[in-house]
């Protein structure tokens, strides 16, 4: 074991889950940063419509992301279960398996998305004044998904074996380079949208390459063979990956679709609306890889423990991973409110846009904690190998509850205070019926 590895199997829990935790929350903040510099600088040295443009399709990129990684997931799921057993030939096919996955799964991505680019943006009912750019923006965006994929499937692969530093370091440098880019192609050349979409594109690149040249040098079974990449003995693996995979993909890929069906409520409310729903949510987001990080401890600690059969194990990481991510989420919220005005101005001076921002902060990262309960549990299913039942309660917990709120409550009363109550009121009934589901379900893994 290297020394950037973790033993998960062995000694005391809190401080592993912490050690493993922290380079994840700022590989989440580094890989926000991708959107933040591209909002932050289109907002200083471009335009509010522009700004608007890359506010409108973080929706549809935050789609496309929850897929890679849900699917990622599922290959960090079964190879730490197969680390967690033993099994380590398991281990080395499966991740042969994934990298073929990550390949074709961005390849196709991008393929579909070019040729849906359109219509969506239709769908979504963008003003005139920002189409273009918002169009523009996602096309350019989309080149770059072969890259994210696989910089996704690398960095879960290296997480199933405790390596969070490696991932962590390649977006690091990654963001560090889209910022520079952004800065010579938007304010120096006059890019605008397009500039900071291509920016973004070979910040991907970079990243993909620095995580693919490490697992090809990794010592032991993660080590990448290219000429194990083949798909004819690697079926049975996929369909596998893609069995815990695709339900964590679409549970988070239902978040983003009620969520494009609010953008599409946001942007019926106006330009200065978009504005401040993009900005705030950039700041939202940020916070919320704190959350997120343990999310994916959750998964981590919990599959190779259960690959062990050491299900008190199991417990105690969910049960730390569950009171950290609701304290951090607690202190997110303070903080936000504390701090939101002076941020917000960073962002634009518009006195207007920098008001509705607050008023996202207040009803949503203010009772974030909500949604860091559901979350966590979620996460903890994940590592027992149970993707199915949290996506199905997601489905009716949190889509169902905001499709319904968005056509039923919010045409009666269009503001977007009214709109951004659907947020803390879904999160509210996604934690207690996942409570009641992972309970039932640990009651059958004892029995």
């Amino acid at each position: 074991m290297s020394a950037r590895e973790i033993d998960m199997l062995h000694g005391t829990l809190w401080n592993k889950i912490i050690v493993f935790a922290l380079p994840l929350v700022l590989t989440g903040i580094f890989e926000q940063l991708f959107n933040a510099a591209d909002t932050l600088i289109l907002g200083r040295y471009d335009s509010a419509a522009a700004m608007a443009a890359v506010g409108n399709n973080t929706p549809l990129v935050g789609l496309i992301i929850y897929l890679f990684l849900g699917l990622s997931l599922g290959a960090n799921v079964l190879i730490a279960q197969a680390l967690g057993a033993g099994r380590l030939r398991d281990a080395s096919r499966t991740v042969h398996a994934a990298i073929l996955l990550a390949l074709f799964t961005g390849l196709a991505v991008a393929a579909l998305g070019e040729c849906a680019a359109a219509p969506v943006m239709d769908w979504l009912g963008v003003p005139e004044e920002v189409l273009p750019l918002a169009l523009t923006y996602f096309r350019i965006f989309l080149l770059g998904m072969p890259f994210l994929c696989l910089y996704n499937f690398i960095a879960a692969i290296l997480r199933s074996r405790g390596d969070t530093r490696t991932p962590f370091r390649a977006l690091f440098l990654a963001s560090l380079l889209n910022i520079l880019l952004d800065l010579l192609f938007i304010p120096i050349l006059g890019w605008g949208a397009a500039g900071a979409a291509l920016a973004t594109d070979l910040a991907f690149l970079g990243c993909a390459a620095h995580l693919l040249r490490s697992l090809l040098h990794q010592a032991g079974v993660l080590r990448l063979e290219p000429r194990l990449l083949r798909v004819s003995c690697r079926l049975a693996i996929l369909r596998r990956i893609c069995a815990i995979g695709l339900p964590a993909a679409a549970q988070g890929m239902m978040f983003d679709i009620a969520n494009l069906v609010l953008q599409a409520a946001i942007n019926s409310l106006g330009e200065k609306v978009m504005a401040a729903s993009a900005a705030a949510f950039t700041i939202e987001i940020l916070l919320y890889y704190g959350v997120f990080s343990l999310n994916q401890t959750c998964t981590t600690f919990v599959g190779q423990n259960y690959g062990a059969r050491n299900l008190s194990r199991c417990r105690r990481a969910a049960t730390l991973c569950l009171a950290f991510a609701v304290i951090i989420a607690l202190l997110n919220g303070i903080f936000a409110l504390l701090t939101m005005h002076a941020i917000f101005s960073y962002f634009t001076s518009d006195p207007e846009v920098i008001r509705l921002a607050e008023t996202r902060i207040e009803y949503v990262v203010a009772f974030s904690f909500l949604c860091a309960i559901g979350d966590t549990l979620s996460a903890a299913l994940r590592g027992y190998g149970n993707s199915i039942g949290p996506a199905v309660i997601a489905f009716f917990a949190i889509c169902g509850s905001r499709l319904a709120w968005v056509f039923l409550i919010f045409p009666s009363y269009r503001t977007f205070a009214n709109l951004l109550l659907c947020y803390p009121l879904s999160w509210i009934l996604a934690a207690v019926l996942l409570g009641i589901y992972y309970r039932t379900f640990m009651r059958h893994l004892r029995g």
